[in-house]
């Protein structure tokens, strides 16, 4: 609905720095409109005094008056001339957004596995035989079922296990099933647990 007088934020101009709010933003391009310079200084150095206010928790970092500062100087959109009384050439490294950080799940062939089983999986190939050896497949067989159980992947029937085991070692593990004994998974509890997360979305 649009009624006649209203000025909506959806059609305003969006802001570079919301945080300071459109009042501060109307200030500084009154500030830019000044024609005396020393009344533009005069007018900067009270907008910055209330940009301190809107955002009282900048007070917290060091030198947080070159801050406010910089952020002064990126609303006016670099119009504003006043002989600045901090160096502002780099205020627009508050722009910059930082690099993308890779992905620690990089490589994993199924995802429902995790890192971990992977690692296992991989180190596995490796070991030669023996107690430890051994010991590693118990775990590893065993967290694979708690993850199939946990992911709901329809299935944590031994077979599937031991299949994957196989598949995923290039033939390194081969389950005897007839003699390895899983530790038993209650899959009620992991469907509990998704349903309870679910609910507190």
């Amino acid at each position: 609905m649009d009624i006649q007088g209203l000025d909506y934020n959806t059609k305003r101009k969006q802001l570079l720095l919301p945080e300071y709010g459109r009042e501060i933003q109307r200030m500084i391009d009154h500030a830019i409109s000044l024609p005396d310079k020393e009344e533009r200084l005069k007018c900067a150095k009270t907008i910055v005094k209330l940009m301190e206010t809107k955002v009282p928790q900048i007070r917290e970092n060091n030198g947080y008056e070159q801050t406010l500062w910089d952020h002064l100087y990126l609303m006016s959109h670099k119009q504003l001339d006043i002989d600045w009384p901090f160096d502002v050439s780099q205020a627009e490294k508050f722009l910059s957004k930082p690099e993308a950080l890779p992905l620690p799940q990089g490589g994993i062939r199924l995802r429902h596995y995790g890192k971990l089983v992977s690692e296992l999986l991989d180190r596995l190939k490796e070991m030669p035989e023996g107690n430890e050896r051994d010991e590693l497949i118990r775990l590893t067989a065993n967290q694979m079922k708690r993850d199939l159980a946990q992911w709901g992947h329809g299935s944590t029937e031994d077979e599937k296990i031991a299949d994957d085991m196989a598949r995923l070692t290039n033939g390194a593990v081969q389950l005897d099933l007839g003699k390895f004994v899983f530790e038993r998974v209650q899959v009620s509890d992991f469907q509990i647990k998704r349903l309870n997360g679910k609910k507190h979305r």
